[in-house]
C-alpha cells in the first residue's frame, strides 16, 4: 500500500504537471471508484471546466484544489478532488493515446490530448469530487480521524507521548493507526522502530519518554528519505511518469527476513502483529 513517501511523491508529480490546465471531461470505467458524489455523471460535471489550483496531502490522501478555467475573482473556487490510492492504486499522467491499461478505473481529460488515468488493481482505490457548499471532512469522512502529520510543527514530542503513553497494545500496531500519526504504514513503522532501536511487540506503555523522542525523530528521517528515493517500490507503486520508487533497495529492514542487518549483520527476523508483518533485528532493537 503506498505510504506517506509514496502519496508525497505522487503530489509533487501532480503539482509538476497538472496545474492550471482545464479539465476538459473524463470518463469512469468502475463506478465504485467514485465515492462522492454518488453520481458518476455529477462527479464528471462537477470537475469539468476547471483547472487545478495545486495539489495537497493529508495523511495518504490527495487532495486538489480547483478553480474555474477563467475565474470571475482570484477568489473562486469550485471544490476539491479527491483521491485515494489505497492498496494498489497509481495516478498516470500519460498522452490520451496510450494503451488503456486492464485496471483503469478512471480518466480525467485535459489539453493536448494529455490525461490523469487512476490505474487500480485491486479497486480499493477511490476519487472525490467536493463542490465548494460541502465541507471536506463531510464527503472525505477519513480525513475527520486522520491524527497530526509527521512534518507538521504539531508532531511533538509532548504530542507522540500523550497518544502512546495510556495505550496497552505494541508499539508497531499503534504507529499503523491513523488516529496516531496520520500516513505512517507498515513499511515506514518498521524502518522507524528500527532506528529508534524499540522491538516492534514493545506495549506503549512501557516506552520511555526518551525512546518516544528517538522515535519521533527517526519516523521523520525515515519518511525524508524515503521522499528523497522517490518512494518504495516493491510491488507496484509507480510515480506520476510511471517510474518505480528507489526506497525499497536501501530498506533497513523492511522485507529482508533472513538477510543480515546492515548494521550488526544478525538475521533480521519477522513475526505477526495484528496480521501484519513486523520486521527487526533482534541484537539491534530491544
Amino acid at each position: 500500500m503506498p505510504e506517506l513517501p509514496e502519496v508525497e511523491t505522487v503530489r509533487r508529480g501532480l503539482n509538476q504537471l497538472t496545474l492550471n490546465q482545464e479539465i476538459t471531461g473524463g470518463d469512469v470505467l468502475l463506478d465504485r471508484t467514485i465515492a462522492y458524489p454518488f453520481s458518476v455523471g455529477e462527479f464528471i460535471h462537477g470537475i469539468k471546466g476547471n483547472t487545478i489550483s495545486t495539489w495537497h496531502r493529508r495523511g495518504k490522501y490527495l487532495l486538489a484544489e480547483l478553480s474555474p478555467s477563467s475565474p470571475p475573482s482570484p477568489q473562486s473556487h469550485t471544490g476539491y478532488l479527491g483521491a485515494h490510492l489505497r492498496m494498489t492504486g497509481q495516478l498516470l499522467w500519460l498522452h490520451r493515446d496510450e494503451p488503456l491499461h486492464k485496471h483503469t478505473r478512471v480518466r480525467l481529460f485535459f489539453g493536448d490530448q494529455q490525461e490523469l488515468r487512476f490505474v487500480d488493481q485491486r479497486t480499493f482505490g477511490q476519487m472525490w469530487w467536493v463542490p465548494p457548499n460541502v465541507p471536506v471532512e463531510t464527503a472525505m469522512t477519513g480525513l475527520a480521524k486522520l491524527a497530526v502529520d509527521p512534518f507538521s510543527p504539531e508532531f511533538t514530542v509532548d504530542y507522540l507521548v500523550q497518544k502512546l503513553q495510556n495505550r496497552r497494545r505494541p508499539i508497531k500496531t499503534a504507529l499503523l493507526d491513523q488516529s496516531v500519526v496520520a500516513g505512517l504504514g507498515n513499511i515506514y513503522a518498521d524502518e522507524a522502530l528500527f532506528k529508534s532501536g524499540i522491538l516492534p511487540e514493545t506495549l506503549c506503555t512501557n516506552l520511555e519518554r526518551s525512546q518516544i523522542k528517538l522515535l519521533r525523530t527517526a519516523i521523520i528521517q525515515v519518511l525524508e528519505a524515503s521522499i528523497a528515493a522517490g518512494g518504495t517500490t516493491f510491488s507496484n507503486f509507480l510515480n506520476v511518469k510511471g517510474v518505480n520508487g528507489n526506497y525499497g533497495g536501501v530498506a533497513l529492514v523492511y522485507n529482508r527476513t533472513g538477510e543480515p542487518c546492515r548494521v550488526c549483520g544478525n538475521v533480521i527476523q519477522r513475526i505477526k502483529l495484528g496480521g501484519r508483518s513486523s520486521h527487526f533485528c533482534p541484537e539491534c532493537q530491544h
